[in-house]
């Protein structure tokens, strides 16, 4: 399969992808087009920067937490499979269980899971909250909700971390977050996606982690 054009944008930053890995990256273009025009998962605007705009923001979790094989992490608020299907990708020794309270863009990461052969992802249609017969080792979410609500999510949801594995809850958000990090009550581990990725498009994006 050739390449998608987008990708470079990705390969810019990481070289080590498996010809597997490169081709299930390359099919998301392809698959997300489709299914776009069908269940608008992604803006109009941002569909024809996918790779940056969201496999690549995805990805800043990857490249700032080495996330390890047989861990067991629930994607939050999923919508339409980020940050969960790019780090199901880089990851594919860990387990992604990608839930959201709207059915319709599930059935968009059923159809990219199968069409990709990703075997370390199940969905479930619900909302975190209600989620009572399963723990996980990690919470990750973009652009979801408060991380007040986030944290509260979370938290019921992780079981005691092994040591040196990242733990807890890691978010993408953007903007000043000084009010909602206040509110939150927590004190979150925080970095810059444009020092990970010196790109334009993530000056005032963040990564946000609370440990367990």
């Amino acid at each position: 399969m050739e390449k998608a054009k987008g990708l470079e944008i990705v390969l810019q930053f990481f070289a080590d992808f498996t010809p597997a890995q490169l081709q299930q990256f390359t099919a998301l273009e392809r698959l997300y087009l489709e299914w776009n025009a069908r269940i608008n998962v992604i803006s109009r605007k941002d569909i024809d920067s996918l790779y940056e705009k969201h496999v690549l923001h995805s990805l800043a979790i990857a490249a700032a937490f080495d996330i390890q094989p047989g861990m067991d992490v629930i994607d939050i608020g999923t919508g339409g499979g980020f940050p969960g299907i790019p780090l199901a990708i880089f990851f594919p020794d860990t387990r992604f269980h990608l839930v959201d309270s709207i059915g319709k863009k599930l059935k968009v990461i059923d159809a990219v899971r199968e069409a990709t052969g990703l075997t370390n992802v199940t969905t479930r249609h619900t909302r975190a909250e209600d989620i009572k017969d399963r723990k996980f080792d990690l919470a990750v979410s973009r652009a979801v909700a408060p991380l007040k609500e986030l944290h509260a999510w979370s938290k019921p949801l992780l079981r005691k971390p092994k040591p040196g594995n990242p733990s807890g809850l890691i978010c993408l958000k953007g903007g000043d977050l000084t009010t909602e990090i206040a509110e939150s009550n927590t004190r979150p581990r925080i970095m810059e996606v444009y020092e990970l990725f010196p790109l334009d498009e993530f000056r005032e994006k963040y990564l946000l982690n609370v440990p367990f």
